[in-house]
């Protein structure tokens, strides 16, 4: 039997790898190499800071508007489509950006060419996300008992990305605009070329043409039909606040509290960013044996210690490795979250209910700035405190009631 298992396997990897993996990782690539590179981008050609944070505003508050459109429309048209004409027209606009900027290298024509890169990858990324996202979940349920597996390797891709992107677009950059768009535009053309052998959707939501209520609302009706999710949203949503905070902080407590420098702040998420993928790696194996809600709870008890004690630390170096487990831990929750999603959320409303639950972890993220803003140095402290009993409370109710539904005993 053993034999004859273990062939079939094979092909399931080879498969998901074809279809799944690498064209997930193309488009992460290109995805963190644009989110950073293109405010970098900015800076290099403008020299202007205002416009260099306008530019990273122009990424995000597209991508913001498109979460009910792009899933929507992924509902609608399916992923492998919406994935790869995203990542296409992805790659058409940053190589009519890399032509602009060859001929007028600046002014303001090439000021004009960055700002407008910027809202443009910003929305057609959000829609190869969401795209790609549907795809991967579909592939978890086609999985079954494997499902947390496939969503782990998805969860390490992006990590990696995050990882690696910012670092190969600034280095790039050093040799110039050019060449930095020519990798990104190679990468976008890779993944449309990889998305062709994305399996299709099982079947396009017909229900949704023709109906107002599409996108958004639908997902936030899916979302308050599966108690399961909306409670582990709910517990996650109060956590992200309090690692948005130490994130809009991060800059001001390493640099004013603890007297490092700028590049310091960009190790501790560096550390973080790696903490992350061998806490994926961990988790993977740990959910075959233990389940979803014993990992998900240990966890829950690792984010919201580290967090309060990240709130007092004496130094730098305390607060990195802090900082680094309470992200390892959000990722391990984070594979918790992907493959409840994935076993619970109808397909034929996926795209729509993944983009209101994305929506809703990443409102606490401007909450975070906001408050960073408004709080004294000297009392961010206190609000990490705070915010961490306030994750701590969350995440306990969240899992005391998941413990025992039926969604994650397995």
């Amino acid at each position: 039997m053993s034999a004859a298992v273990t062939p079939r396997h094979a092909r399931h990897t080879a498969g998901l790898m074809r279809s799944i993996y690498l064209p997930r990782t193309a488009d992460a690539l290109a995805f963190a190499m644009s989110t950073y590179g293109i405010p970098l981008l900015v800076l290099a050609t403008t020299r202007s800071a205002a416009l260099t944070g306008g530019a990273f505003a122009l990424e995000w508050i597209p991508r913001l508007a498109a979460f009910g459109w792009a899933g929507s429309i992924v509902d609608r048209r399916g992923a492998a489509v919406v994935f790869h004409l995203a990542s296409l027209g992805r790659a058409l606009a940053l190589a009519a950006g890399a032509v602009l900027l060859h001929l007028h290298p600046s002014g303001t024509v090439a000021s004009a060419t960055v700002m407008v890169l910027a809202a443009t990858t910003g929305v057609l990324t959000e829609f190869s996300y969401i795209a790609a996202e549907t795809a991967g979940a579909a592939a978890g349920r086609r999985a079954g008992a494997r499902a947390h597996r496939v969503q782990a390797v998805l969860l390490g891709i992006d990590q990696t990305a995050t990882l690696a992107g910012p670092a190969l677009a600034g280095v790039l950059l050093l040799a110039g605009p050019l060449p930095m768009l020519a990798v990104i535009t190679v990468l976008s053309l890779l993944a449309a070329l990889l998305a062709l052998r994305t399996p299709p959707s099982p079947a396009p939501a017909r229900a949704l043409k023709g109906q107002t209520g599409a996108g958004l609302l639908t997902g936030w009706r899916t979302i308050r039909t599966l108690p399961a999710l909306g409670w582990l949203v709910t517990g996650l949503t109060l956590s992200n606040l309090a690692t948005g905070l130490l994130q809009a902080a991060g800059p001001v407590i390493v640099v004013k509290h603890f007297g490092q420098s700028t590049t310091a702040v960009g190790l501790i998420w560096s550390a973080a960013a790696a903490a992350t993928l061998l806490a994926v790696t961990i988790c993977r194996f740990a959910l075959d044996r233990l389940g979803l809600w014993p990992v998900g709870a240990t966890c829950a008890a690792l984010a919201s210690l580290a967090t309060l004690a990240a709130a007092q630390a004496p130094d730098y170096l305390s607060y990195l490795v802090l900082v680094a487990v309470l992200m390892a831990a959000d990722g391990g929750m984070t594979v918790v979250l992907r493959t409840l999603r994935s076993r619970l959320i109808p397909l034929e409303q996926f795209g729509s209910t993944l983009s209101a639950t994305i929506l809703i972890l990443l409102l606490p993220f401007p909450v975070a700035g906001v408050l960073t803003a408004l709080t004294p140095p000297a009392a961010l402290g206190h609000a990490i405190t705070a915010c961490a009993a306030l994750q701590a409370l969350g995440l306990f109710c969240a899992f005391a009631r998941l413990r025992t539904d039926p969604a994650l005993r397995t």
